[in-house]
């Protein structure tokens, strides 16, 4: 379906990628990247502007308002091929599903957004996991050979936007697979275990890269963990330097070669236990950086420095209490945007109570704040 920009895209001098590339860098920038993180998926059913102009997809959103564009390129990095997802069993009101990760999980009939409650997983025990690392996790599974000459043709070297490398999940999709309780008991029970999945995810982003790094010219890299929450990570911080960071520094030495200094990880909940670990790897920018279980960013980047960036940070429940709070917030970053190294957004999804109207708002502001 073609999509119609409901906004003329923001006013600049500079290319999107000229224009990410500078503001990553504290270099002069002729406006602020522009971009979202998307919305729930409710979003598209109860907001009239979506609803009535049948955008149904965050792809499709990031269209329809006309966002600046950024690009990333990812490889068959994890699981192949995954769990079959069916429905095991349902009741009244809740299906009993099995997903790609092999958990049965519990959610709502009605289909709204929740965190599903996990029942079972299939991986619990090193039999478990060594006949699934056997069965779905082959470094010479074919599905994990790109065409890199189709991806060179689609991402040419004069283009105008910022590439990015994925780079997977060194801890975060295993907390998927074994659950948040199976994973704080398995690295007790089955240290051995943990860390061969670690080096396992490790091993499979390296293949990746070693095919794509020699071939594209890319501007940032990205990487998901999700391994926190309020009151800080899911995981012990020994477990984490000892076990994590250097699978990171690994990955890091090589996007170091490719000359790629800019890494982002996708991480919720309150990072800053994290942070020196993830700077010592090369892990230099948060993203979506929720600012409810953390603080506001400008804490964090008076803290370290240029040695840190942060994409994000809009505080949603701010967004909730409608358009003097967005502009008061809006108020509050406006130092950092104009110091560089930032990039303002909804950290993590926009809810759907935030009001369409104010969401409209918030874009308006943020372009007669933050544009030409």
């Amino acid at each position: 379906m073609q999509i119609e920009p409901c906004r003329p895209k923001w006013k600049g001098t500079m290319t999107d990628r000229e224009r990410f590339v500078n503001q990553m860098h504290y270099k002069p920038v002729d406006r602020c990247f522009n971009m979202e993180f998307g919305y729930w998926n409710e979003n598209f059913s109860v907001w009239p502007i979506f609803v009535e102009n049948r955008i149904t997809s965050n792809g499709q959103a990031d269209v329809f308002f006309n966002f600046d564009r950024i690009r990333t390129i990812g490889g068959r990095v994890w699981m192949h091929p995954p769990f079959e997802q069916k429905v095991v069993e349902e009741t009244e009101d809740k299906k009993i599903i099995m997903n790609g990760d092999g958990l049965l999980a519990e959610v709502p009939k009605d289909g709204h957004d929740t965190i599903p409650h996990y029942v079972k997983a299939t991986i619990v025990t090193p039999e478990d996991w060594k006949r699934c690392k056997a069965e779905r996790f082959r470094r010479d599974d074919p599905a994990r050979v790109l065409d890199v000459e189709k991806l060179k043709r689609q991402h040419p070297p004069d283009r105008d936007y910022p590439l990015g490398v994925g780079c997977g999940s060194m801890i975060g999709r295993i907390r998927n697979m074994l659950t948040f309780e199976g994973l704080a008991y398995a690295c007790f029970d089955y240290p051995d275990m943990v860390e061969d999945m670690v080096e396992t995810a490790c091993v499979l982003v390296e293949d990746f890269l070693d095919q794509v790094l020699p071939h594209f010219d890319f501007d940032y890299a990205s990487g998901w963990e999700d391994i926190c929450f309020k009151n800080g990570p899911i995981v012990s911080l020994d477990f984490f330097n000892q076990i994590v960071v250097p699978r990171y520094e690994r990955i890091g030495r090589k996007l170091h070669a490719a000359g790629i200094d800019i890494w982002y990880t996708d991480c919720d909940g309150d990072v800053r236990p994290l942070l020196p670990g993830f700077l010592k790897s090369g892990i230099n920018c948060l993203f979506p950086y929720e600012v409810n279980s953390c603080v506001h960013p400008a804490e964090l980047l008076e803290e370290y420095g240029r040695d840190l960036r942060i994409m994000g940070g809009i505080d949603k429940l701010e967004m909730r209490k409608g358009r003097e709070a967005i502009r008061v917030y809006l108020d509050s970053v406006a130092p950092l945007v104009e110091r560089g190294g930032y990039i303002p957004f909804c950290d993590h999804r926009c809810p759907p109570d935030v009001k369409p109207d104010d969401y409209l708002y918030y874009l308006d502001l943020k372009e007669r704040m933050f544009g030409m």
